[in-house]
């Protein structure tokens, strides 16, 4: 097994340490890098103009590292008189790491729809929410939220831009490293990497590959695009990436 793990840093980076540690090979090259979001100095206004008890919604790690770091800037404190909630338990640990307050996530995964079968997000009429993502990405949560009668307000805490490789050179290289194995974390990252390989590479070696992801929703888009040995890890944590692989941890 020759693993290429396309996560961005700096959990890409940690994943193929963990993997060469453990005896694979394992390469990294990373799809997306980050940048700070146009909305991120509007955040202390933005959590200012909460009411007690609304609500605030953490989509990642790099959301949670960007606002905590523009936070400490301007001297705020995250209110403590919100209920904070996490995409999963890996963003959820980091942002009580950092916040030292409690914080709500699914305990089965990091998806929206699981998110929004939280018990306590059930009856919401009249509350306000802010939603603290990177620029684009599904509208799921506020839309669902929306109908539960919730003020949805977005804050883009930080900017995913793609990294741009030569698309025949970088797959012959891969193709020539003997990657049999392909980590994905994102839908974003997938069209991509589908899209950057061009179709003698793509039928001829990147089809074939095995593909790890982390939510059933990557799996069927990977259907579609014609990959079919596809393994689902249980959470998108590079320890729950390294047990879909069939590692010891």
């Amino acid at each position: 097994m020759t693993i290429l793990v396309t996560r961005p840093s700096p959990g890409g980076e940690a994943l193929v340490s963990r993997l060469r540690t453990l005896g694979r090979v394992a390469f990294h090259s990373p799809l997306i890098e980050f940048a700070p979001g146009n909305q991120l100095a509007m955040l202390p206004n933005l959590l200012s103009s909460l009411n007690q008890q609304d609500l605030v919604f953490v989509l990642s790690q790099h959301a949670v590292n960007y606002a905590d770091r523009a936070l400490r800037q301007a001297a705020v404190r995250w209110p403590d008189n919100l209920n904070y909630y996490a995409i999963g338990r890996t963003t959820g640990l980091l942002f009580h790491r950092v916040s030292s307050l409690p914080v709500l996530y699914p305990q089965d995964g990091e998806t929206s729809e699981m998110l929004l079968n939280l018990p306590t997000l059930r009856r919401l009429e009249g509350k306000k929410a802010l939603i603290l993502r990177g620029n684009g990405g599904r509208e799921l949560l506020a839309e669902t939220l929306t109908e539960r009668g919730v003020d949805v307000t977005y804050c883009e805490c930080y900017q995913r831009s793609p990294i741009h490789y030569d698309a025949s050179e970088q797959s012959a290289q891969w193709q020539r490293a003997g990657i049999d194995t392909l980590v994905v974390t994102s839908g974003e990252m997938l069209q991509q990497l589908y899209q950057l390989v061009p179709d003698y590479y793509r039928n001829s070696w990147l089809l074939r590959c095995n593909l790890v992801v982390v939510s059933e929703r990557l799996a069927t888009l990977a259907r579609q695009l014609g990959w079919s040995a596809i393994r689902v890890a249980d959470n998108a944590d590079n320890d729950a990436l390294i047990r879909a692989l069939q590692l010891p941890d």
